[in-house]
């Protein structure tokens, strides 16, 4: 994939949390993946996990490893600093 990611604040990922809006995103190592179709995360939660965040420091405790990622192309590049958005 060679395309330019648009870059998601924290508050735009939040909103995607399977309540707010019926997109269901969640983050990984810095990219953001629609997961909507996905149906684990269909009510916009997965175990103990909720979209909508950064799951980067809780895949540690998950019974996969991030290889789970490869199913979902990302969307978009996530940015902790809400000043800058694209």
């Amino acid at each position: 994939m060679n395309q330019t990611l648009p870059t998601v604040t924290l508050k735009q990922l939040a909103l995607r949390n399977g309540q707010d809006k019926p997109d269901v995103w969640i983050a990984y190592k810095g990219l953001v993946y629609n997961v909507s179709n996905s149906r684990l995360w269909k009510t916009g939660t997965h175990y103990e996990h909720w979209a909508g965040q950064d799951l980067t420091d809780e895949l540690v405790d998950a019974p996969h490893t991030d290889e789970v990622f490869s199913k979902f192309e990302p969307i978009a590049k996530l940015i902790k600093d809400d000043t800058h958005c694209g």
